[in-house]
């Protein structure tokens, strides 16, 4: 199986922008799950709950399909989730 695996070189660079693309998902992830958390003690928020569910579901999605060769992918998502995050903490979480 290890014979199977191509070689990849990582620079410090490109495992820094990694961690953090993934550590920005995580925000977002957990940020969805407070979310959650919350809409669950109201009444009738069952929409609401599914809703953040299926955005959470496609932030874990996204994560595992990051690939950490990607440099421009990894740049666009570190971005987009930092920004998502700074949404959703904006709005009073």
């Amino acid at each position: 199986m290890i014979g199977n695996l191509r070689p990849h070189t990582w620079d410090s660079q490109q495992s820094v922008a990694y961690e953090a693309a993934i550590e920005a998902i995580n925000g977002v992830v957990g940020a969805y799950s407070r979310l959650i958390t919350d809409a669950e003690s109201l009444p009738g928020a069952e929409d609401e709950i599914a809703e953040y569910r299926r955005l959470r579901a496609a932030c874990q999605q996204e994560r595992l399909s990051l690939k950490d060769e990607d440099t421009e992918n990894v740049a666009r998502v570190r971005a987009a989730y930092a920004a998502r995050l700074r949404e959703l903490t904006e709005t009073g979480l």
